[in-house]
């Protein structure tokens, strides 16, 4: 599938969509690809050459259009689906395709609930350093490359394994690292004995020459050095990708050098700046596990500052399951508003919004919610000056476009 001229992508402002994209336009093909929405990740991919679409419609397929991908968020009555299939074009899903490309390569799948989009990018780092010249894919943009994918020349391909509709099942790992298994993607999945069955058919994947990296594995990896992105998790992040690296033949010493100017990822607990002496970060925490990381991170790092959550929820059906865990998690924050949720694959039924959340965490700590960048400058502006703030926008939807704007009102 990828010997064809021409491309077109359904949902390419999607993080591993896009990566994809860029992949083949690096390799001369001829791309096009359309999104709902403008975002730093379609203007990225603008720059590249590739013809974006904004909006979705049967029109946008253009004649010499060969093969069509599609993120798994798309619905089946997506017009440009519609009609690629009326035109009976070749169409793939986001993990199919992926899924080809792993069977002609060594992969080094990332898995797990957590941690998978950093210690992707570790591993990758840590590859590139030691020369293996991997391609990479990876969840997030990596600091310092403004870019989720790497092309590599080797046979080496390290790629984030996404378990939401058992996707990842499409790969073909030949290492593969498990971080953590905890309850999510509940629209999907019925319980946490579904998830792990997800998991325990991909190990099964995995040839008997392979190897399988889980928790007992690499945390008996020693982190004797300091790291630059902060937090216990990312320091169980960096002893997965130490233990995968020695797999592959970097010692262990080797890989913890190279990990000395790992800088990070895009959103995660990423410091964007100070604004009249408040700091800001953004982070793309959407699970409580996730969020109570962060927030737990943040107030060591900032011991003598007021800790402000601004959480943007990530699916009805999640905010609705893991209710009781999403209160108690942003309970660590000194302050939290909660702004809309974000529905992308599921109807609003009605019956939890942000209020409800915001009213339910507001009875152990101040809580509210809040609709608009300008509306949450104007609570931070009124917050007590004495004690300055460090403001982190949380959630896996479009939240970070808050921070521009509330950092520029």
């Amino acid at each position: 599938m990828f010997n064809q001229k021409k491309y077109h992508f359904v949902g390419i402002g999607g993080i591993g969509v896009s990566a994809i994209a860029r992949m083949l336009s690096l390799k001369g093909k001829i791309v096009t690809g359309s999104d709902s929405n403008q975002s730093e990740i379609t203007d990225d991919l603008e720059k590249l050459g590739i013809k974006i679409f904004i909006g979705q419609r049967a029109e946008n397929l253009e004649k010499d259009v060969e093969v069509v991908i599609y993120s798994i968020a798309i619905k089946e009555d997506n017009p440009e689906i519609l009609e690629a299939q009326k035109r009976g074009l070749f169409c793939v899903s986001y993990p199919q395709a992926l899924g080809e490309l792993s069977k002609e390569m060594f992969t080094i799948a990332i898995s797990g609930t957590h941690g998978k989009t950093t210690t992707t990018a570790m591993i990758g780092h840590i590859m590139q350093k030691a020369g293996l010249d991997p391609t990479v894919i990876v969840g997030s943009k990596i600091l310092g490359k403004n870019s989720n994918f790497i092309a590599g020349k080797s046979k080496y391909l390290v790629v984030e394994a996404c378990e939401y509709k058992r996707s990842f099942l499409n790969l073909s790992p030949t290492i593969l690292v498990i971080t953590n298994i905890e309850a999510d993607h509940l629209d999907y999945y019925k319980d946490l004995d579904d998830i792990k069955s997800a998991f325990k058919e991909l190990e099964q994947k995995v040839p008997k020459d392979g190897f399988v990296v889980k928790e007992d594995d690499y945390k008996k990896v020693k982190i004797d050095f300091v790291l630059l992105v902060s937090g216990e998790h990312n320091i169980l992040d960096a002893q997965a990708a130490i233990k995968t690296a020695e797999l592959l033949g970097i010692p262990q010493e080797k890989s913890k050098e190279f990990l000395k100017d790992f800088r990070g990822t895009w959103r995660r607990l990423e410091y964007k700046g100070e604004k009249d002496g408040n700091i800001f970060y953004d982070d793309y925490a959407h699970h409580p596990t996730e969020i109570s990381a962060s927030l737990n991170t943040l107030h060591e790092k900032y011991p003598d500052r007021k800790i402000v959550c601004v959480f943007e929820p990530h699916q009805q059906s999640r905010t609705k399951l893991l209710f009781d865990d999403f209160v108690n998690a942003l309970k660590i924050a000194d302050e939290i508003f909660i702004a809309p949720i974000l529905i992308t694959r599921e109807t609003d039924d009605g019956t939890t919004n942000n209020k409800v959340l915001a009213e339910a965490i507001n009875k152990t700590k101040p809580s509210q919610s809040v609709e608009n960048p300008q509306e949450l400058k104007n609570f931070l502006q009124k917050m007590n000056p004495q004690k300055l703030l460090c403001v982190v926008l949380m959630g896996a939807g479009n939240i970070y476009k808050w921070t521009d704007e509330v950092m520029s009102l």
